[in-house]
This record gives structure tokens, sequence and C-alpha cells, in this order.
């Protein structure tokens, strides 16, 4: 699991969820708050716009009860330089997430804070070196956790929930010339994709939906970051 200094297990998922019977369709909404001294409202937009484009790329299904809809995930990104920790501590909507973002992060990696969560910390040089790092903690967000197995020389496109450290063929290497497990010789985030299979292991179908067709997919870490450069990481 990535660096956290402090780890909270949450029930899976966070998010809202409307199923639009008429439509066909399943919206998943989720809402994210920025702040730290690298948030911006561009970077706020773009974090929002990979996830969405990342989770949306496969045109994900699925079937529940006896009836088949398409999978839409609606996300949204704010830059909120004065965020206070009481908005994120007694936060009671399902569809909000907070994120620090920083040029320093303990561990020198991004994090969420549990599995099936809303809360972290994005160091901003992940978010800049590749748009798959927001679409994977994303993943963790809601609910799905790095897979068991890390070797995965011979597949042809590593999912979307694939870590660092995964050991690939050479040319999904960020240095393909690198011996595999060498330096250099891991994955290369910027191949990994969402599939169809990443949207099953969320197990939407087991969800419960109210009279008006929405159900709550969450749960609530809500913890506020301190920047980790000032807060004695370093």
């Amino acid at each position: 699991m990535p660096f956290s200094f402090t780890f909270i297990l949450s029930p899976p998922k966070m998010g809202e969820a409307e199923l639009i019977k008429n439509r066909g369709e399943l919206v998943i909404r989720s809402v994210f708050y920025f702040y730290g001294d690298a948030s911006s409202e561009n970077l706020a937009k773009q974090i929002a716009d990979d996830i969405q484009s990342h989770w949306n790329e496969p045109r994900g299904s699925v079937r529940i009860k006896n009836d088949l809809f398409r999978i839409s995930f609606e996300i949204t990104g704010f830059h909120t330089p004065d965020l206070s920790p009481e908005t994120v501590w007694y936060n009671d909507d399902p569809k909000n997430n907070y994120f620090r973002i920083e040029e320093f992060a303990a561990g020198n990696i991004s994090f969420v804070d549990g599995i099936g969560c809303n809360t972290g910390y994005f160091k901003l040089d992940n978010l800049l070196q590749t748009s798959t790092t927001a679409a994977h903690e994303y993943g963790h967000t809601i609910g799905l956790k790095h897979p068991d197995i890390i070797d995965i020389r011979g597949t042809k496109v590593p999912g979307i929930m694939y870590p660092r450290g995964t050991i690939v063929d050479a040319h999904m290497q960020y240095d393909p010339t690198a011996a595999p497990g060498a330096y250099g010789g891991f994955l290369d985030p910027k191949f990994r994709k969402v599939s169809q299979s990443d949207i099953d292991l969320i197990n939407l179908h087991k969800l419960s939906f109210d009279a008006n067709g929405f159900a709550m997919v969450g749960g609530f870490s809500s913890l506020y970051h301190a920047n980790h450069s000032t807060a004695g990481f370093q």
C-alpha cells in the first residue's frame, strides 16, 4: 500500500450512484475538493477531467437483476484554498472527496487514507507525470485494491489498479532497456488503462437503491492533512 501516516479502513466505495432506468444508465458522481500550496483551479479541473476520461473510456456496463445499464462517471473538481478542517471532518455528503496537493509528500508518493475512503494526499509531480495517477487513486476511493500478482509480463494492457512496482514487458517499463525489477525496470504508469474488469470489481450490482433511484456508495475517512513539508515529515 502507498505510504500514509494515518490509515483508516472504511466501507467500500466513495461517491453517489443514481440509477436512471428510463435511460438505461447508472451514473456515479464524485466531487473532489483540492487544497494545499500546489493546488490550483486549472489543476483541479485537469484532475477531474483525467479521472472521468479514464473511467469512462471502457464504456462500462453493469447488470442489475435482469437489466443491463451503461455506466457513466461524472467527476467534478474544485480548487478550495481556504478549505477548513471542520468542513472535512463533518462532511456527510457521500459525493465529496478531499485531497491535499503539495510538491513534497512523505514517502515520495501520492496516497489515499484507506480502501473506500474520501480523503488523501497528492504529490504534484505524480499528477504531472501521468494522467493515470489520479484515476488510480480514485479506484482506491471507490473500493479497489492493488492486484495480488504484480508480475504481469505477457499482459497486453495493465489495469488501472496496478501499482508502480509492477513488473511488465520491456516496452511498458520506464526504461525499456532495464532488467525487469531493476532501476527503470518497472511499469511506467502511463500504460495503465481502466477496463470492464476493473469496473466489475466495484460490485455495483450489489448497491441498494432508494425509491428515487439513489444509492449511497461511501464511507468517510474524513481526514484533513497538514502540509508534510511543515509538519515534521522531512
